[in-house]
C-alpha cells in the first residue's frame, strides 16, 4: 500500500514514517515513483511501537533491528542477546525511577514549604509627611496643605492636598493623583505581568535587560543616595527600582512618576510585601505635570522614560523636566536607539532624531551632564510583549549613561 494509506491505518504521520525510513527502521520497496508498504513494514512498525512503550530510544531500536536483521542469530543467541539488552534497559529505567522518587520527594518538600508561606502586606506605603515640603501647586506654584486626610506612621494614605488658590490633589490608597481621578478599569489588567513578560519575551532581549541592570548596579555608589530626592520618570512596573530597592538608604526619597495607575498599584502591592520599607512616593501624572518644586531633585532616573515619551513627541523629555533638577544632580539614563530603520519602522520620521546616538548624547550634554560611566548594548532584533517598536529589519540597542553635572 502507498504511504498515505499506511500512515492512516497506523495512526501515524507521513513525516514520522519518512523519518523512520531515513533511520533504516522501515524499508519499503520502491516501485516506480512510489514506496510500497507491505506486511514486513507493518511488523517493523509494530515492533517500533512496542519498544518505544518500554522507553527505548530510536537509536537503541535501530541497534536492535540491526542485530535482528543482519546478525541472523540462532534462537538461543537471539534470546541471550535480547535478554542482556532488556536487562540493561531495565536497570537503567529502575535507576531513573529511583532518581525520580528522590526528585519527587524534594519537590513535595518545596511545594509544602511554599504553600505554608503567606505573603501579606507588611506595611502600607503612602505619601510621607516630609514630602509636602517639596510639593507645589501646578497652577500657582504655592505649597500644598493636607486637608481632611488619614495618616498612618507619618504617611498620608488618603486625603486631599489643597492650595490656597483652590486647586486640590487627591491621595487615594497612598497614591497622589494630579487629575484627581483614581478610577481605572483593572478588569483586563494582568497582575501576573512579570511571569508573563519573562515567558513571552525573547531570551536575548531579557539577557540584555539583565546585563544592563547588573552593569548599572555595579556602577552606582549608594552612599551618594543618602538624604537625596530621586525622581524616576516613567517607572512602569519598577524593573529598575526593584533591582536596587533593598540598597536604597532609608533617608532617601524615591519619587515614581507614571500616568498608568494600574502599574503603580502593581508595584506598590509588591513593595508592601517586601522585607524592608523605603520612602517611595507614587505620583500618577504626566511628565510635564509633576507637582514638585523646582530644583528639588538630586538624582534623575530616566530608564527609557524619555525614549517612550519621544515615540510620540518631538521635544527631548529631559529638557522639558529640567526645572525639577538641581544644578549638581546625577543622571542615570537608558535610551532606546535604532541602528537600522526598516521601511515599516515603528518610528515616525519627525521623531527619529531622538533615537540616534549622537543626537541623544548632544541633548544630554546641552543639559551639562558629563558621563562618569557609559555603555552601549549589542543590537537586538526581537523584544517582548511591551516592546512593540521591534519590526522586521529593525536593529535596536540601548545607550546607558551614569553622569553628573
Amino acid at each position: 500500500m502507498k504511504i498515505g494509506k499506511f500512515a492512516t491505518e497506523n495512526n501515524i504521520s507521513i513525516d514520522t514514517i519518512r523519518y523512520y525510513m531515513d533511520l533504516g527502521l522501515i524499508m519499503p520497496e520502491k516501485i516506480g515513483g512510489h514506496y510500497d508498504f507491505d506486511n514486513r513494514c507493518k511488523k517493523d512498525l509494530n515492533d517500533i511501537f512496542d519498544l518505544k512503550e518500554m522507553s527505548f530510544t530510536l537509536n537503541e531500536i535501530k541497534s536492535i533491528f540491526m542485530f535482528k536483521k543482519l546478525g541472523k542469530l540462532t534462537a538461543y543467541q537471539e534470546i541471550d542477546y535480547f535478554k542482556d539488552f532488556f536487562n540493561t534497559k531495565y536497570k537503567k529505567v529502575n535507576q531513573q525511577i529511583e532518581d525520580l522518587l528522590v526528585i519527587k520527594s524534594k519537590l513535595e518538600h518545596n511545594v509544602e514549604y511554599l504553600s505554608s508561606k503567606e505573603y501579606k502586606d507588611k506595611f502600607e506605603i503612602g505619601i510621607d509627611i516630609k514630602v509636602l515640603d517639596i510639593l507645589k501647586c501646578l497652577k500657582c506654584n504655592k505649597p500644598l496643605i493636607l486637608f481632611n486626610g488619614s495618616i498612618s506612621n507619618n504617611q498620608i494614605l488618603n486625603g486631599i492636598l489643597r492650595c490656597e488658590c483652590g486647586e486640590e490633589y487627591l491621595i487615594d490608597d497612598g497614591i497622589l493623583f494630579v487629575n484627581n481621578e483614581s478610577n481605572y478599569n483593572d478588569d483586563k489588567f494582568n497582575y501576573d505581568v512579570i511571569g508573563e513578560y519573562i515567558i513571552e519575551t525573547d531570551l536575548d532581549y531579557l539577557k540584555n535587560v539583565y546585563s544592563n541592570l547588573e552593569w548599572i548596579y555595579k556602577k552606582l555608589d549608594f552612599e551618594k543616595f543618602e538624604n537625596k530626592v530621586i525622581l524616576d520618570l516613567g517607572s512602569g512596573f519598577g524593573f529598575f527600582l526593584r533591582y536596587i530597592y533593598s540598597d536604597l538608604p532609608d533617608n532617601s526619597i524615591y519619587i515614581l512618576v507614571d500616568d498608568d495607575v494600574r502599574k503603580h498599584r502593581f508595584l506598590k502591592n509588591m513593595l508592601q510585601k517586601s522585607d524592608c520599607q523605603k520612602k517611595v512616593i507614587f505620583i500618577c501624572s504626566d511628565f510635564l505635570d509633576i507637582p514638585i518644586k523646582d530644583n528639588s531633585v538630586d538624582i534623575l532616573i530616566d530608564y527609557s522614560g524619555t525614549s517612550n515619551y519621544n515615540f510620540e513627541h518631538d521635544n527631548f523629555l529631559l529638557k522639558l523636566v529640567d526645572n525639577y533638577v538641581k544644578d549638581n544632580a546625577f543622571l542615570l539614563g537608558v535610551y532606546i536607539l535604532f541602528k537600522k530603520s526598516s521601511f515599516n519602522s515603528f518610528l515616525n520620521v519627525k521623531y527619529k532624531k531622538n533615537f540616534i546616538l549622537n543626537n541623544v548624547k548632544e541633548e544630554i550634554e546641552k543639559l551639562k551632564y558629563k558621563g562618569i560611566n557609559e555603555r552601549i548594548s549589542n543590537g537586538l532584533d526581537k523584544g517582548g510583549k511591551y516592546e512593540s517598536y521591534f519590526k522586521d529589519g529593525e536593529k535596536v540597542y540601548t545607550y546607558t549613561i551614569y553622569g553628573k553635572r
